[in-house]
């Protein structure tokens, strides 16, 4: 037993130190090593596995909207990343550059992706011509590079994986239908398969992404009560297709603008995953996202006939992903390893299990544990993983709901941000004065303006001027 008790107290207490804590988390699980370039990381495979469900069941949902994939090259000419002036301001303090090719300088910098509007714009620019080739739905997965000066595993690295949607359209309304449209996919996927709950809204123009007309994103709140950002979904209007020449003919045969669209989810969902359901004994996976979803962990296995009913038990569970843990640990390293790795049902079976035509069922999440009959136990299973993932949903929205407040005036604002960690829902004039007063002297960022708008008082939160939105504010990742 001191053996198990050690394997948990590699794990600080969130409670005494949440960066410490979440850095334990992901390094005890084995989801991320560091790599030796600073700022990026080696994702393991019981990280990757996690993103992969990610992939899938994103990929699955974009499918169902005429969505198709694609691939673009991870250079960009600097000449075609200067074309859109607001775009290459927004991201020239992070780009890396490419200069030698081989021993010979190269004659025009390249820059490795940081994101691929530009390069999308110059495909679409060539590939465009007519009305009948719109509206043009493409989404890639890749990675991208963006030189980061702080650093954390998933949360912000160097180099990242994530999907790019980018699509082009021939009115400004099937751009923004399909900008919302994004939105609301993200929204619902965090929700339905990782648990997590979002508020959706729209960012204000400080915050929106560069050369955007519009960014709408999804915000979440963490165990710590600060918010991240889990998804966007862009608006670009024709800015980009006059930048770039994107024209097509119209069934009058007169030349027009596309309206264009950009939206991405990236690997920080993981980070989101760990932050918003993991607890002292470290990862809390919600049953669909989790690559394992059963682990079967034998009691006496060299007894005659208990890895036997393990494995028999494994193949009564058709349809979910069950692994048995035959190593030669002791069980209670295998019960606090499972729970370590967040897999959201244990099955316990031994000798008297077994001769009862019994096993037991334990829920990662409450720990509750269930004696339950073998002939049942598929049956038990699917139930008990239904409950979870419902379950860990309301209490991560209870959390969050618990943890957002509201503020009429400046003072108060301030009070909360102070002590009280989450967000802070206050009307706002609309002035980003007011929004770089609030951060310099709080800390908090606006998260979004929801499209679920409550009008709270008459008068802005910082200016007193009258207000025009109501926001929800709070420190971020």
């Amino acid at each position: 037993m001191a053996n198990d008790k050690k394997l948990v107290e590699a794990i600080t207490s969130m409670e005494e130190d949440f960066a410490q804590w979440y850095t334990d988390v992901v390094k005890k699980a084995e989801l991320v090593d560091y790599a030796s370039v600073k700022g990026c990381m080696v994702i393991k495979p019981a990280g990757y596995a996690i993103w992969e469900n990610i992939q899938k069941e994103l990929d699955r949902r974009f499918k169902e909207t005429g969505v198709e994939n694609v691939y673009m090259p991870m250079f960009i000419p600097e000449s075609l990343l200067e074309k859109e002036k607001d775009h290459v301001e927004g991201f020239a303090p992070e780009v890396a550059w490419v200069t030698h090719g081989g021993l010979e300088p190269l004659q025009e910098r390249l820059c490795v992706r940081p994101t691929s509007e530009t390069l999308f714009c110059d495909f679409y620019a060539r590939d465009i011509q007519s009305h009948r080739d719109l509206p043009k739905l493409y989404n890639q997965w890749c990675s991208v590079v963006r030189w980061e000066k702080t650093t954390r595993p998933f949360l912000r690295s160097r180099e990242f994986l994530w999907q790019e949607g980018h699509t082009a359209h021939a009115t400004a309304e099937e751009a923004e239908a399909r900008t919302i449209q994004m939105l609301n996919l993200y929204a619902d996927f965090c929700e339905e398969v990782l648990a997590m709950p979002v508020i959706r809204g729209r960012k204000t123009d400080k915050e929106k992404f560069a050369g955007a007309e519009a960014t709408y994103t999804i915000e979440a709140l963490m165990h710590d009560g600060k918010a991240l950002q889990s998804g966007t979904s862009h608006n670009f209007g024709d800015g980009f297709a006059k930048a770039f020449g994107i024209q097509y003919a119209n069934k009058e045969n007169k030349l027009e603008y596309v309206h264009q669209t950009s939206w991405g989810m990236t690997t920080r969902l993981i980070g989101a995953i760990i932050m918003v359901h993991g607890d002292d004994s470290g990862l809390v996976l919600p049953p669909r996202i989790a690559p394992t979803q059963v682990m079967i962990i034998p009691i006496q296995q060299k007894k005659e006939g208990v890895l036997d009913k393990a494995y028999e038990i494994k193949d009564m569970l058709k349809g979910f992903s069950v692994k048995v843990d035959d190593t030669d640990k002791s069980p209670g390293w295998k019960f606090s390893e499972a729970e370590m790795r967040g897999i959201p049902v244990r099955i316990e079976i031994g000798p008297k299990d077994i001769a009862a035509g019994n096993a037991v069922i334990v829920r990662r999440d409450t720990r509750e544990k269930q004696v339950v009959a073998i002939d049942e136990i598929a049956q038990k299973v699917e139930e008990t993983l239904n409950t979870m993932q419902t379950e860990m949903l309301e209490r991560a929205r209870a959390h969050r709901d618990a943890h957002t407040y509201e503020a009429l005036d400046y003072e108060t604002f301030k009070d909360i941000v102070e002590n009280k960690p989450g967000f802070v829902k206050s009307m706002w004039c609309g002035d980003v004065a007011c929004e770089n007063q609030i951060k310099e002297e709080t800390g908090a960022t606006s998260r979004c303006m929801p499209f679920a708008q409550e009008h709270l008082s008459d008068t802005c939160v910082c200016c007193g001027k009258p207000a025009k939105k109501m926001v929800y504010w709070g420190k971020a990742y």
